[in-house]
């Protein structure tokens, strides 16, 4: 079984997928959401300054270690889709720099050729 990022299974539009990914990259750069994970962090420092219960405790950091977990997802798919279009960008760049020279078959030229796609070969 292969796993495969989001933007390369294909397909022209967007998936459902793709849609949530944006939702929650626009909701995470939220001043709503600042202030969320700010109520997050006052919670858990007051819930060891005030020396509650272990299971308070154990919910302020799980919630904290859930979030963290959550982010680092979604910041990750939100890399690889912007490194992914910006490598399209180029490889269209470089097919219409190729296109607009044909015929000229200096060095340059042949190694911009091969560099089409070379972030699949990586």
């Amino acid at each position: 079984m292969a796993f495969k990022n989001p933007v390369q299974r294909g397909g022209t539009g967007r998936g459902r997928f793709e849609q949530f990914a944006e939702y929650a990259s626009n909701f995470t750069s939220s001043p709503l959401f600042f202030l969320f994970c700010l109520l997050l962090v006052g919670f858990f420092v007051a819930a060891h300054v005030a020396h509650l219960r272990l299971e308070l405790l154990l919910l302020a950091g799980e919630s904290m270690t859930a979030v963290t977990l959550l982010l680092v997802a979604l910041l990750k798919n939100a890399e690889m889709r912007a490194e992914h279009a910006v490598q399209r960008k180029l490889d269209a760049i470089a097919a219409a720099l190729l296109e607009a020279h044909a015929g000229d078959g200096s060095r340059a030229f042949e190694e911009l050729r091969n560099a089409i796609r070379m972030e699949e070969e990586t």
